[in-house]
């Protein structure tokens, strides 16, 4: 008799449920791009708001008509390129070679320069170059000194010409407009917001027991069976909840300006304040609480360039809502 068989029913939602190792996410995959240029950027969580537009989607009910929608406020200042580093490629993956960091770092970024310049020979092992950035902070509306550093990567299937076009950055300010367009999607990464220790309720959103419970209400009915003597890992258990690395995929960025009076609330943006230069309004939700560095890459998922035609974004306090 053939033997009967059927994929797993249900998921596993996302496992380990730890905490993230540090406050900003790093990315490992990154979209395959013909053009030489970055496929990422990075800003700081300033708020939400909600905006008029004309829906673009076809076959959508609302397809034409103008509706509302709510987008998060991104403060997104410059980007300064510290370097760039060298990889070659290993059956385990890319290994780094070496890399080149810039002489002209400014002062108040507090970043210690340790300079290891490549040597011919290494150019000609490496295979791949990502750009080395550090956020600015003094530049946003939060009261923060110490930058953030991470890579991004760089688009094209030339390495010559990638090292090329890395080397003409180092030592300049990268824009959110030189790298993102209105009307394209995003992916947007960011660690969420933690809750420390908490019970399989909040955790797993297994249901409260009833009142002939053995006087047990937020716990698993069931721990597993008496064989094996052993609690599989996928019984929903009490810890971490919170603060964790979480991607979302084809956020559409709605508008790039440099003036931030556009979004800025009356009094400031709730736990935020005023944004004062560049900004993206991104259409939706993104992970993290405010103030947390989102990280932008370029969508993974082919999407097609949609415009968005704003009519109205709302600048009124949200302050008691």
């Amino acid at each position: 008799m053939a033997k009967r068989g059927r994929p797993r029913r249900g998921s596993l939602q996302y496992w380990p449920r730890k905490r993230s190792r540090r406050i900003y996410t790093r990315l490992s995959h990154w979209p395959h791009v013909k053009d030489v240029k970055l496929l990422g950027f990075a800003g700081y969580k300033a708020g939400m708001t909600h905006v008029q537009l004309v829906d673009a989607t076809p076959k959508s009910p609302t397809y034409g008509k103008t509706v509302m929608k709510p987008a998060t406020i991104i403060d997104a200042p410059s980007l300064f390129v510290l370097g760039y580093r060298l990889y070659k490629k290993s059956p385990s993956g890319l290994v780094s070679v070496s890399q080149k960091i810039s002489d002209k770092i400014p002062k108040e970024l507090n970043i210690e320069r340790k300079s290891k310049l490549a040597s011919s020979a290494e150019m000609k092992e490496a295979d791949d170059v990502r750009l080395i950035v550090a956020t600015q902070p003094q530049k946003s509306g939060m009261r923060k000194q110490k930058p953030e550093i991470f890579e991004i990567a760089v688009g094209g299937e030339d390495f010559s010409k990638k090292k090329e076009y890395c080397d003409s950055l180092v030592s300049k300010e990268v824009a959110a407009g030189d790298v993102l367009k209105p009307g394209e999607f995003v992916d947007a990464s960011a660690v969420t917001k933690g809750h420390g220790f908490m019970g399989p309720v909040k955790r797993y959103g297994i249901r409260i027991q009833t009142r002939k419970d053995k006087q047990m209400h937020r716990h698993v009915g069931s721990i597993g069976s008496t064989v094996p003597r052993h609690v599989d890992w996928r019984v929903p258990a009490a810890g971490q909840y919170g603060f964790f690395h979480r991607t979302e995929l084809n956020k559409k960025v709605l508008l790039i300006d440099s003036d931030g009076r556009k979004v800025n609330a009356k009094g400031g943006l709730l736990g935020y304040g005023l944004v004062p230069g560049t900004f993206i309004l991104i259409e939706g939700s993104v992970p993290g609480p405010r103030k947390r560095l989102v990280r932008l890459r370029r969508a993974v998922r082919e999407q097609r360039f949609a415009p968005a035609e704003l009519k109205y974004i709302s600048t009124d306090s949200k302050q008691g809502k």
